[in-house]
């Protein structure tokens, strides 16, 4: 048994970090798709057609469940992702949704990501179908995915991001979404600008159910645990993910290896 991961690039290493927390022993094969990203700007139908590449080579790698540890592609893809392949197959919104439904005190939520998660509404839509008196407040931040890739995680340009894209929130809402995986690395920046808003990161509410996954289908091998290291795969821009991803999962990244989808 394995597990695979994969995102549009770097930022689906927030989700890894927390799979592997509560996954200590499981072998995991990762892939970021990073020629392609960001996933943001693009169509649904390219998307999706991305999103089947990715699970048909992760497939190739015997994993027995997928997490789509990119929100863009769980808003637009996950459905079809579904429909099409047998193996279970889980995304991020559903466990952004119920914590910050569990997180919320005035029913106020905002959301953060992509152009192409806000504007499919799919937290929105999540949100009051669980509960339909919240009220819900979305932005697009396409520009924190590129600083973000580039290393830039802290400092000014940092902070006139953060203020720009989130001063209207103040005041309104009590949690906050980060609905992209990219965010959460920007998590400690938000929180100092804006200390009263709760910050809720999916990647462990989705950690916590791929292992309850796992559970009810017997799918927990424990056999990654003898020398096994995480696989990391990308599409472009090895050293790139190296160097950036030790960032993310503040530990060194051996080895990752180039591949063509």
């Amino acid at each position: 048994m394995a597990i695979g991961i994969f995102d549009s690039g770097v930022g689906g290493l927030t989700v890894l970090k927390e799979i592997r927390k509560v996954l200590p022993n499981e072998k995991i094969y990762y892939l970021g798709d990073t020629a392609r990203v960001p996933y943001g700007e693009k169509t649904k139908e390219l998307i999706i057609r991305y999103s089947k590449q990715i699970t048909e080579f992760l497939l190739e790698k015997n994993t027995d469940v997928i997490v789509v540890a990119c929100n863009t592609a769980t808003s637009l893809a996950l459905e079809e992702l579904n429909r099409t392949f047998k193996i279970p197959i889980i995304g991020v919104v559903d466990a952004g949704v119920k914590t910050a439904l569990d997180t919320t005190k005035n029913s106020k939520i905002g959301v953060i990501g992509t152009k192409a998660t806000i504007h499919s509404k799919k937290y929105e839509i999540e949100i009051k179908k669980r509960n339909s008196k919240m009220e819900v407040y979305s932005k697009p931040c396409p520009l924190f995915v590129p600083v973000i890739e580039e290393g830039i995680v802290e400092g000014e340009i940092v902070n006139q991001l953060v203020k720009m894209y989130l001063d209207e929130f103040e005041g309104k809402i009590d949690s906050l979404i980060l609905g992209c995986t990219h965010y959460p690395l920007l998590k400690s920046t938000i929180k100092n600008i804006y200390p009263d808003i709760e910050i809720v990161d999916p990647a462990k509410e989705t950690a916590t159910d791929l292992k309850k996954i796992l559970i009810s289908k017997n799918l927990m091998k424990n056999d990654g645990e003898k020398g096994f290291e995480t696989k990391y795969y990308v599409t472009d821009g090895q050293e790139k993910f190296r160097k950036i991803g030790t960032m993310f999962l503040n530990e060194k990244i051996n080895c990752v290896e180039l591949v063509k989808l």
